[in-house]
């Protein structure tokens, strides 16, 4: 098993299993709403798609945010702290800036799709490994540029799945090696910057969470325009 990280959405890596990684807040969001109960996730890439799916899939709960600012009519933003509730329906529908857009593009490209973040990080290492084929860890990055936080829970969960290693995932490796801990990789990012100056400070030492929910979730289809995500 060759492992392989993409830094920036734009990247492209020959493998068949990939784990999307965004986890200031997207997939830390996604990990912990299957945790809370919720039956699926329907991942938009954008805020109109995500509006008529709530609408046609409803019962649904409509989540999501733009560069940190709440989206008008949405119930929920994008933070898992809001989802960790018990649901107020089966069916949560998430937009997001970066995240849910990679995972869209990337069920268009690889045989099987996992969501990773530091909740569930040996979880969906253990679930990748299992194929036995080689895997790309995509970090969503901030609007197409390398994110430290993506990189820093990349660097994770590739030393988690073992493996032969590529130069860019022995590159996250060793950037995440030179924090003391998740909260302080998280924490120096940028993201974690803007989190903070969006008074989220909360979100942040959420998503640094490691191994908090012992869920894996899995892209399972395309439903219009949104890819659906459920527990493996």
């Amino acid at each position: 098993m060759l492992v392989h990280v993409a830094f920036t959405p734009g990247e492209q890596t020959p493998a068949s299993v990939g784990i999307v990684v965004d986890v200031l807040r997207a997939t830390s969001t996604i990990s912990q709403s299957l945790a809370s109960g919720y039956e699926r996730v329907l991942c938009c890439a954008e805020i109109d798609d995500a509006r008529e799916l709530a609408s046609v899939e409803a019962p649904a709960v409509l989540a999501g945010e733009r560069r940190l600012e709440h989206i008008d009519g949405f119930d929920l933003g994008n933070s898992p702290r809001e989802v960790a509730e018990p649901p107020r329906a089966p069916t949560l529908v998430l937009s997001t800036t970066n995240g849910t857009r990679l995972l869209v593009d990337a069920a268009s490209r690889f045989e099987h799709v996992y969501v990773g973040s530091l909740l569930n990080l040996d979880a969906v290492a253990n679930a990748a490994r299992a194929h036995g084929n080689d895997v790309a860890i995509l970090c969503a990055g901030v609007l197409g540029e390398l994110a430290l936080d993506d990189a820093y829970c990349a660097g994770r969960i590739a030393a988690a799945l073992g493996g032969d290693a590529t130069d860019s995932a022995t590159a996250a490796i060793r950037l995440a090696g030179t924090f003391e801990d998740a909260a302080a990789g998280l924490n120096a990012s940028r993201s974690g910057w803007n989190l903070r100056q969006h008074g989220l400070d909360a979100d942040i030492e959420w998503c640094a969470r490691e191994n908090a929910v012992d869920v894996v979730p899995r892209y399972a289809r395309m439903l219009g325009a949104a890819a659906e995500v459920i527990r493996a």
